[in-house]
Formats: structure tokens, sequence, C-alpha cells
């Protein structure tokens, strides 16, 4: 008996293609509506601007546009140099000045929803109770909810439909799939009760959303209001559902925050990015040719062919990825590197020691390209073993099968305190000895305390990114690495430092140096841009009298 039916195709593979196909036709229904458009050299010199800030304040392209609007909405509400009636039609406006969507592509009646938007956010952060906490301060539930609104303009003027139908594909059948092991989980000496249904289910969400588009927590935030409430993105400042959920605003973050920081969600991603590759083929065939794409699965001679076009398009496509990402983040550190060379370091040490090491300078601004160099260039390509499986697994996944697969995660057991204890105290060793080899080989080459800590500092970062991006590159993996002897010891030696880098990074990130930035530039550039823009529109009038 065969296990797979080759020429039928599951119920939720048909369901997809049919999200797919009512997403192609939503891009193909253009209805005669009055759009934005702005002027074109205005929008050049905007966008030309708009590179420059994504290069020093760098998120992974696909962040990008969401990056802005979230610059943009922080910068209206800390400064309040605009009207809250007209932020919707102005930051529509600047976005597509900016880059961010075509001219002539959003309509005009999109200004309405965007306000409304931003008029239910500003009434929850007007209306909200004062924080139960003390750790809980009107800073950080300001950052989060600018961070959710700035998704939900993102999502109203682009919508994401063949992301949300792969997401809910994927979701759906990794549900059926993942299994939890029994047994009690332990976490820092306490005992804590099993996973529910409920829970599993929450963290698969989550999981497959970082795995499938390596989304960041606040798109992950939205959804999961989303999940909850339905309807939210149709809700209004004056609906009594956001009044209600006003004052319960403080548990709503603390529940989501609580689910993305579940002990287990890193077990729950690894499985899923191990099995995203055969997801994102089959999203790549589909939305290839949406309208034919039930036929072309269901004929066995092309599914091979097809599987085969999609991988070599991603691989091709992953690579361009992996390059652009170290190219930016290295040029993003570069930058503030020498920016703090110039305002810190070097008057710093003029100051305390009247004099300067320019070698240790020249190595603190080189090093940190150098080491993202070497760790982009020596990313392995996937195995041809790995095509193979791809392949058997999209078909798998597509077709009507007897047996269904399970991916198995295990809680923890109960740990020995004493083990837990000596593991921590050789981690805590390894630490100090990594840091203390690297310290004394600066100082020997007369680094001054300041310029090893700035090398530090960059050096445990960079790795942090290029180890992230490295990551990137076995997106297309399946087949399991091999744990050699070398890999072990090598991760011995550089776990602390990327555990730093790691933690260095939320803290830099939380930071805001665009805001600084647009404290500095932002609001005048952006002014500059907006005279510019008329007066080129009083030019045009003036001309056009003249016949």
């Amino acid at each position: 008996m065969l296990l797979y039916e080759y020429n039928m195709l599951s119920e939720e593979t048909e369901k997809l293609i049919q999200a797919y196909q009512n997403w192609h036709l939503f891009l193909q229904k253009r209805e005669e509506v009055s759009t934005i458009h702005v002027d074109e050299v205005a929008s050049r010199v905007a966008a030309f601007y708009e590179k420059v800030k994504g290069i020093i304040d760098w998120r992974e392209e696909h962040l990008l546009r969401k990056r802005a609007i979230e610059r943009s909405l922080k910068r209206r509400i800390i400064y309040k140099k605009e009207k809250q009636e007209k932020m919707g039609e102005s930051l529509v406006y600047e976005l597509i000045r900016g880059g961010h969507f075509p001219n002539d592509f959003v309509p005009e009646e999109k200004t309405t929803d965007i306000q409304k938007i931003i008029d239910k956010y500003f009434y929850v952060l007007e209306k909200k109770p004062l924080p139960s906490e003390k750790k809980e301060s009107e800073k950080e539930i300001q950052e989060w909810l600018l961070e959710i609104a700035s998704y939900e303009v993102e999502k109203n003027l682009a919508p994401p439909l063949k992301e949300e139908a792969m997401i809910d594909f994927m979701f759906t059948l990794m549900k059926q799939k993942i299994k939890i092991s029994n047994g009690e989980m332990t976490m820092a000496g306490i005992t804590m009760p099993k996973i529910t249904e409920n829970e599993k289910n929450i963290q698969i969400y989550i999981a497959v959303q970082r795995a499938l588009f390596k989304v960041d927590d606040s798109i992950i935030g939205y959804n999961l209001i989303e999940k909850q409430y339905p309807d939210w993105s149709k809700f209004s400042s004056h609906s009594p559902e956001v009044a209600k959920i006003t004052v319960n605003i403080y548990s709503l973050k603390k529940k989501i925050e609580k689910a993305l920081n579940y002990s287990l969600s890193e077990k729950f991603y690894r499985l899923c990015e191990k099995y995203d590759t055969p997801y994102l083929l089959i999203g790549d065939i589909i939305e290839e040719d949406p309208m034919q794409a039930k036929e072309n699965l269901e004929n066995e001679e092309m599914q091979e062919t097809l599987i085969k076009k999609a991988y070599d398009q991603r691989k091709k496509k992953l690579k361009t990825t992996i390059k652009r990402a170290a190219i930016y983040t290295t040029l993003s550190v570069f930058i503030t590197k020498i920016a703090l060379a110039l305002l810190v370091e070097v008057p710093l040490d003029k100051f305390i020691t009247g004099d300067f090491n320019y070698a240790s300078l020249g190595i603190n601004i080189l090093f940190p390209p150098f080491l993202m160099f070497l760790l982009v260039a020596t990313v392995k390509s996937p195995k041809k073993e790995n095509f193979q499986r791809a392949v058997m697994e999209v078909i798998k996944i597509i077709s009507i099968t007897e047996r269904k697969d399970v991916y198995q995660i295990k809680i923890p057991k109960k740990k020995n305190k004493v083990l837990d204890s000596i593991i921590f105290i050789v981690y805590f060793l390894t630490f100090i000895l990594s840091f203390g080899l690297i310290i004394w080989f600066l100082r020997k080459i007369n680094f001054s305390s300041l310029s090893v800590i700035i090398f530090l500092f960059f050096l445990s970062i960079i790795s942090f990114l290029g180890i992230k991006i490295r990551q990137r590159g076995k997106e297309l993996n399946i087949e399991k690495e091999r744990e050699t002897f070398r890999v072990t010891l090598w991760d011995f030696f550089t776990l602390p430092i990327l555990s730093l880098g790691k933690w260095l990074f939320r803290k830099w990130a939380k930071m805001n140096i665009a805001l600084i930035l647009a404290a500095l530039i932002d609001m005048p550039f952006l002014t500059f841009v907006e005279f510019l823009e008329q007066w080129r529109y009083f030019l045009k009038e003036k001309k056009e009298r003249m016949h």
C-alpha cells in the first residue's frame, strides 16, 4: 500500500493554494481610485536619506518598512510637533517619499484608515491606568504599543495575505505533528507545571512565525492580540471593546511577553526552523503561478522539477540576503565605531594618558569588518542529499498520507543541583578564560583600558550578529549537522563572547539611536523635503500659467 497518493493534494494544501489565489486576485484588483502622488525629486532625496538612516539603524530587510513607521510614530509622539488629526496623512506621505511604497499606488482613502489606527493607539496611551507595579514604566508601555501600532499601520497599507496563509498552513500541520514528552520541568530549581495544550499551540504559533519569516516580537505580539481579539483591526478609538482592553493593557502586555519568553520557546523554534524549508518551497512554487498551482502540484512528473526550481532560486536569493545583511551590519557597526572613536576614545585617551595609540584605533576599526567577512565567507552550501530530503518532505506535506510524522519535544527532567552548580562554575571559568586571554593579548600590544573595553564591545556584538547571519545561511538545511570535537571545543571558548554579544545587542537596540538621530537630523531634513515638494508644486503652477 502506498503511503502517499501523489495525485491527491491534502485539504490543507488546497486551502493554501486558494489563499494564494485570493492574494493574486487582490494584487490584480486595481479599481479606479484616486492614489497618492508625491513629487519625484523630493521623493528621491527622501529615499536616499532613508537608505543612509537604514544603514545606521540597520534591521533585516523585511523589517525596514515597519521600523521606518515605528521611528516616525515615536518621533511624532515624543516631539509633538504635529496635531494628532493630521498624523495619518503626513505619515503615509512620508513613507511614500521615503520609497517604502511606490508612487501612485496607495489609495488616498488609506490616510483615513491610518488615522483611525493612530487614534485607537493614542486613546490607549492616554486612557491607560497607572502601572500597578514599580518595574513597569510609562516609557515601556508606550514603546510596546507604538511597536504594535507600527505593524498594524504596515499591515493596513500592505496586507500580508500570503504570509498569513503560510503561517496558518504550517501551524495547522505542526500542531498535529509536535508531541510533548511526559516528565517534570524544572527551571532554576522550581518544578513547573506540565505544558497545557493551549500553551503548546501558542508556542507552535510563535515558533512558526519566527522560523518562516524571522519576524520580531512586536509583529508576533500584534498577531497574538488578533488571536485573542479577532476584530482588533476593525475597532476604533470609540469602540467599547478598546476601552475594556485599555483598562487591562498591562496584563495583556505581560501575558504576551510571558508567551514570547516561555522556557521551552527555543525548543519549539529549533524544531520549526529545522522543518521550515519544505513549507518555504511550497510557498515559492504556488506563488510562481497560483492559478495553475493545483494542477502543477498534482502532476507527479512535474513535482521534482518544480521543487528543484524553487530550491535553486531560494538558494540564490539566500546568498544575496546573507551578503546584504553582512555588508549593512558591518557598515552600521563601522560607522558607529568611527563615531565612538572620534567622540569618546580619542579625546579620553589623550586627556587621561596625554597620548593615543593609533595602532589600537586601526585594529578596533578594521577587525569587526574582517571578522564579519570571515564568518560569512565560511558559510557552507547545503549538501546534495539535502535537496533529496527537501523533495521527500515537500511531497509528504502536500499529499494525502496515511502516516503522520511525529516530532518530539522533550521536557527537561529535574536536574541534579550539585551537577548543575558544577556546570555553572565551569561556564563561569570559561567566561573568565575567554575574555582573560583576549584582554591579556590586547594589553600586550599596548591597548589602553578604554580601547580594550571598546574592542570587547564590538567583538561581542559583531560575533553575535555574524552567527545570526550564518544561521540564516542554513535556512535550507534539513539534514542534521554532525557534532564534532572541534566544534565542541570552539563552542567552549566562543559561547561566552556570543552570550555577551546577545545581551549587549538587546541593550543597544533599546537605546533608540534612531530617535537621537531624529532629534538632530530627521525633523529639519523632513521639513526641508516637504518645503522642496511644495516649492516644486509652486513652480509647476507658475509654469502652467505661462501658456
